[in-house]
């Protein structure tokens, strides 16, 4: 069975269970360590999931965890496809509330990726990631989610031809939020792709509504501090690259780093300030038939080499490690099922050129249709 069937078969499962995201995350709370959510901040998760679709949980949903705050909190992450069960959701819910922003924004972006000719589907696909800030909200206040695009169905490496391809995920990107992007944006994002050495990819656009309008970029596959040190030049950066080299330097000394990605944020004015730095211990691809089974043991060297950095709370450490276990079996009024759990990555990031933060980003997933 291929993916797309399988997550279709789940998502029709998870329907005749009934209920929301928060149901579904009510029956998790026993695999989730309390040093990572406490239980207050489970209740703010789960107040936050039960506005959302029980069947996104047949796509990867899960944390951002921040590993260098003593505060036990986290931030929701969720993902869907137009065309679905949960797009459905948010559309009925569009017909009768006109006024939420982020209801206008994901049908504006279904808008483009449907119909017979969709030149946004043809690079990103159907697939829409929503980050709700809950321990990160400023004052506490549940603000709009951060909206992501991945452009996995026509990858945009480096040293290619692609400025087209990159300004049209970042112009409908913007404009799904009612905005525009202005000349100086639009400048910075073409020469952040020509400065794209050759083996990277743009792994994802992204926009944070409520913190400003830059467009987050995950560029991954940087194959050597060399590279960073180039990119960040090319690209213009405006933070020190001696500061990013002696901080991978570091991590290099204790752990096999086969590549790295940078998150680098792009503004009217240019290139935003702070950094961040997605190691990867082991190659991997999401269009591997088994991403989200493998990978048992891949982070526990770098959760040895984090342990030494004075920012990361030890605990939580400790809590992480559990997180990644086998796949696991479930039974419910529906069916059978089959639970997912692992990091997915792990980012450092980077301001007035230190280190100042670590945030660990952890999934689950939901199938009716793995075999094994």
């Amino acid at each position: 069975m291929d993916t797309d069937k399988a997550i279709a078969l789940t998502q029709d499962l998870l329907a005749q269970e009934g209920g929301t995201m928060g149901d579904l995350l009510g029956h998790f709370r026993n695999r989730v360590s309390p040093t990572l959510i406490d239980d207050a901040e489970w209740e703010r998760v789960l107040a936050c999931a039960r506005t959302l679709p029980i069947t996104m949980g047949a796509l990867p949903f899960g944390f951002e965890l921040p590993l260098h705050v003593p505060a036990p909190q986290a931030d929701l992450g969720v993902s869907m496809a137009s065309g679905t069960r949960s797009a459905e959701f948010f559309r009925e819910r569009a017909r009768v509330d006109r006024t939420d922003e982020t209801l206008g924004t994901l049908m504006r972006l279904f808008s483009h990726m449907e119909g017979d000719v969709s030149p946004l589907r043809d690079i990103v696909g159907r697939k829409v990631m929503l980050e709700y800030d809950i321990g990160s909200a400023e004052g506490g206040t549940p603000s709009r989610p951060a909206v992501f695009l991945r452009p996995g169905e026509r990858p945009i490496v480096g040293a290619g031809d692609q400025v087209n391809d990159v300004l049209l995920v970042g112009d409908t990107l913007v404009s799904s939020h009612g905005w525009t992007m202005g000349a100086g944006q639009r400048k910075a994002l073409s020469q952040t792709y020509l400065a794209q050495p050759e083996d990277t990819r743009m792994d994802s656009f992204g926009m944070f509504p409520s913190r400003s309008r830059a467009i987050r970029l995950a560029i991954m596959g940087f194959g050597s501090r060399r590279q960073i040190e180039t990119f960040l030049a090319r690209a213009d950066w405006p933070g020190e690259a001696a500061a990013v080299d002696a901080v991978m330097a570091r991590f290099m000394e204790r752990v096999n780093i086969v590549r790295t990605g940078v998150n680098i944020d792009v503004t009217e004015e240019g290139l935003g300030p702070a950094l961040g730095l997605t190691p990867i211990v082991r190659q991997r691809y999401t269009k591997d038939s088994r991403y989200w089974l493998d990978g048992l043991t891949d982070w526990a060297p770098f959760l040895d080499a984090l342990s030494h950095e004075d920012i990361v709370v030890p605990g939580k450490l400790e809590a992480l490690a559990g997180w990644v276990t086998k796949p696991e079996p479930l039974f419910a009024r529906s069916g059978r099922y089959v639970l997912l759990r692992g990091i997915h990555h792990i980012k450092l990031v980077m301001s007035a050129n230190r280190l100042c933060k670590a945030k660990a980003y952890v999934f689950m997933v939901l199938s009716g249709a793995v075999s094994f």
